[in-house]
């Protein structure tokens, strides 16, 4: 039977003193919660006796006041309120004992008409305790421990995951609300990884609640892309989150979606931080291979962000700063169909000098010939309305803007030449979208957006009198509609339409001597995809297939079509064995030119470029892989072996540092790799090893010889980490090493071409050198407090790169003014620390 509750803060009140007037026989003044400690220090003047307790164990308790002469009553009152044992031990003293368990209750409620939710499942993560909610939405669970995390879902309803000590010391019974979701329905946890928070889908995709978030080696802050880079197979090899690798791709091959919008820019700090603010993300999805046939572009991978998206009662928000900047957000309901969101954070790097800025900074800047006087800042700030037009329909808009600012000016100590440097980045994204819910077994979703990044960089030498200025500029528009239908219990189609209008503008300008190019190209983009979901009776069996036809019209040059077939399938054997098939064809018609001896020291050398089927062709990709999943109460144990082919990939967008670099040729990489992951994980504590192979291989028929090692050939890869929680602490350290990417000496014995002027440098053959190993050790910390009942406040503080080993990222070489090789090497960041603190609401 379904019942209707309302709660509110006068409710609460209200029953609160209800209860108390039953119980003494009188009303009560006040119920305002006081602090335990406090409390009983009260108790221990007006009845002349002593509690003995361990502090850390009461701190952060509070109770309500309970009115009576009889101390015993006091104290029982006590015991029911926070599950504190008191026991006594003679006429005048007594102990106060935190009970390892506690007992717990609970009403579960849906968010938007607040209906019971009976048969909700109820799981205790990292033990076998799950029970189900009765018909009138209640559970109740006793002697589980305290510090645990309960895991509620139900068909329909996205999962809430809730800390059980939030739970202990309500009468009556907490209520808890389930958000509900219309799209998810054929989406099953299998298991939750390394930290609360970060699970792998039924579909082999890993979603992150952030709301959930745990804690990993060297984050105090549930940053995004920092994040994806602790799963198998997804690495940054020079440490920038704006520079991802999935499998061996680049990354511009990476579709990254923020609401449904496609992101051009995804850094800060030069991609040393996520530009995304983690604190409004409700849920990002990672995806390494079986895409869903909805996506297009990104032919190595998908990681796509979602802001929340339902309208809570009351308002929340937080605010935090660390040693490079300070965020705050907020959203406000206006009514119960209507409420904002906003987020903000701002850099503190161009007035405050931190440690973490002097390591950041030395990182991003490391030609030793150069010495510099600058001002640097980066802001974000987003938003989202929330509007829910009536009980099936749900209309959002969302803003984001992302601004990078640098002023320099830098002397050349052999030359004495000066020049003074301007670079901006920016990026401003809008988008709006349509949940609509027809019937139980029909809905569609409607998706419009617009987005623009700009990097405008300029240079002017004093004492010479040339000036540079390069301008790259991306406009893209876009509308996505699709329909989910229900074809009975166990069968769904998903069809759709996707249109894309992509203009990219390269401008570039030199005084001396005179050069100018201003390039606009168009790009128009149709796709239509389908895909049938299956699900047999048992569960045993899942199945995702499908595909996509894209349109690529480019207006100036060329047209067409490209075929995508996806395939995503699982199916379990027994309770605990799984195994996945997963393979995808897909296309992208954007990528990344990499200047890397231009754009002002290398500071930022990427700029986005159209296929133009000549110079550069649609870039394609095909991949396949087999996956075995085994997992048994705590313990988990996946291995995936794949295989990855991309074709239309062009010398000028893989970064070499070679004669190659601006050849311009026309070739493909080809990666067979591994990834293998044993995860051991309980309450209080998550150990993890895993271990990655790649053979990551260029071919390109024109070039002598046509077939070597990928600049992102990383062989071997292994990280060894783990957290432990003890109450309110959180502690994580992790060590990560990989062998060293290939990279080209000058040939030995002759390493300059005198027969040019300017003179060259004689190569060795492509990609034969290593770099040296790369060894990382990260430590991070997290005190979560209670700086009230309804404040929440926590304190973080992290080192990377603990031993402050030097590890080289990158090795290339140039001449000089005097015909003479310079080597230039990037180096990791050294030992980092930083420090945060935040509070919640």
């Amino acid at each position: 039977m379904l019942k209707t509750h309302r709660k509110n803060l006068l409710y609460t009140l209200t029953l609160t003193l209800l209860t108390l007037f039953v119980k003494n026989g009188n009303s009560q003044e006040t119920a305002v919660p006081k602090p335990l400690i406090t409390y009983i220090q009260k108790l221990e003047q007006e009845f002349d006796v002593k509690f003995s307790y361990v502090d850390q164990d009461i701190r952060t308790i509070e109770v309500i006041p309970y009115e009576s002469s009889v101390l015993e009553e006091i104290l029982t009152d006590i015991e029911k309120q926070t599950q504190i044992k008191i026991q006594k031990l003679n006429e005048r003293y007594y102990t106060l004992t935190r009970s390892v368990t506690v007992t717990i209750c609970a009403l579960v409620l849906d968010n938007f008409e607040q209906n019971t939710v009976p048969g909700a499942t109820v799981e205790v993560l990292g033990t076998e305790i799950a029970i189900v909610t009765d018909l009138d939405g209640n559970f109740k669970l006793e002697n589980i421990p305290r510090n645990a995390v309960l895991q509620i879902q139900h068909l329909g309803f996205k999962p809430l995951f809730v800390n059980a000590e939030e739970l202990i010391n309500s009468d009556p019974c907490s209520t808890l609300l389930l958000a509900q979701n219309y799209q998810e329905l054929d989406e099953v946890v299998v298991v939750e990884l390394l930290t609360t928070g970060l699970v792998k889908q039924s579909d082999a995709s890993i979603d992150l609640n952030t709301a959930a978030f745990g804690i990993l080696p060297g984050l105090i802050e549930p940053d995004v892309l920092q994040t994806v880079q602790a799963l198998p197979g997804i690495k940054s090899i020079d440490e920038t989150v704006s520079d991802i690798n999935i499998r061996g791709g680049t990354n511009d091959q990476n579709l990254i979606l923020w609401d449904g919008i496609k992101m051009y820019q995804s850094g800060h700090f030069f991609g040393l931080i996520s530009a995304f603010n983690p604190y409004l993300n409700d849920k990002v999805t990672i995806i390494k291979n079986g895409t869903s046939a909805q996506y297009g572009d990104g032919v190595s991978g998908v990681i796509s962000m979602r802001t929340i998206d339902d309208i809570s009662e009351n308002i929340f928000g937080g605010a935090g700063a660390n040693l490079i900047s300070t965020d705050a957000y907020l959203q406000v309901p206006i009514n119960n169909k209507l409420a904002v969101q906003f987020s903000a954070r701002r850099s503190l790097t161009d007035f405050l000098n931190t440690p973490a800025y002097e390591q950041f900074s030395s990182r991003a800047f490391q030609d030793s010939e150069v010495t510099r006087n600058s001002s640097f800042f980066f802001y974000d700030f987003g938003g989202k309305l929330l509007y829910d037009i009536n009980e099936r329909q749900k209309l959002r808009f969302s803003f984001i803007n992302i601004n990078n600012k640098l002023d320099y000016d830098e002397t050349n100590q052999d030359t004495s030449r000066s020049s003074q440097s301007a670079l901006d980045q920016t990026n401003l994204s809008f988008g709006g979208n349509l949940q609509s819910t027809w019937s139980d077994s029909f809905s569609s979703h409607l998706n419009i957006y617009s987005t623009q990044y700009e990097l405008d960089s300029r240079n002017t030498t004093i004492n010479g009198q040339q000036n540079l200025s390069q301008v790259n500029r991306v406009l893209e528009r876009g509308l996505k509609f699709n329909t989910i239908t229900n074809i009975g219990s166990h069968v769904n189609w998903s069809n759709g339409y996707q249109l894309s209008e992509t203009g990219i503008l390269n401008f570039t300008e030199v005084s001396q001597p005179p050069f100018k190019s201003d390039i606009l190209e168009v790009m128009h983009t149709h796709s239509f995809f389908s895909e049938i979901g299956y699900e047999s009776n048992n569960k045993n069996l899942l199945a995702r297939i499908g595909g996509r036809m894209n349109y690529f019209n480019n207006l100036d040059t060329f047209d067409e079509i490209v075929l995508e077939p996806r395939l995503n399938v699982s199916y379990s054997f027994t309770d605990h064995f799984k195994v996945e098939v997963l393979g995808e064809f897909k296309s992208q018609a954007t990528n990344q030119i990499v200047d890397l001896e231009q754009n002002f020291l290398g500071i930022e050398k990427r700029r986005w470029i159209l296929s133009d089927g000549i110079e550069l062709p649609i870039t394609k990709s095909k991949q396949a892989s087999l996956g075995f999943n085994y997992q048994n109460r705590n313990l988990y144990i996946g291995l995936e072996g794949f295989y990855k082919e991309v074709e239309g990939i062009s010398t000028e967008t893989q970064g070499f540092q070679n004669p190659f670099q601006f050849g311009g040729e026309i070739g493909k990489y080809e990666v067979r790799g591994l990834e293998f992951l044993v995860n051991k994980k309980t309450v209080d504590y998550s150990i993890w090893f895993s271990y990655a192979y790649n053979l990551n291989n260029y071919y390109f028929e024109d070039l002598p010889p046509n077939t070597f090692p990928n600049n992102l050939d990383i062989r071997h890869t292994v990280t060894l980490a783990g957290t432990y929680t003890y109450d309110n602490l959180k502690l994580g350290l992790g060590f990560n090493y990989r062998t060293g990417k290939p990279f080209t000496e000058p040939l030995e014995g002759n390493p300059i071409n005198t027969d040019f002027f300017p003179y060259r440098i004689n190569y060795s053959e492509p990609n034969s050198s290593r770099l040296p190993e790369y060894l990382r050790a990260d430590i991070s910390v997290i005190y979560d407090f209670d700086i009230s009942p309804r404040v929440h406040g926590s304190m973080g503080a992290s080192v990377l790169n603990i031993s402050n080993r030097a590890n080289v990222l990158d090795t290339y070489y140039r001449l000089n003014d005097q015909d003479e090789i310079e080597t230039i090497r990037r180096v990791s960041l050294n030992l980092t620390p930083n420090i945060s603190f935040r509070v919640r609401f």
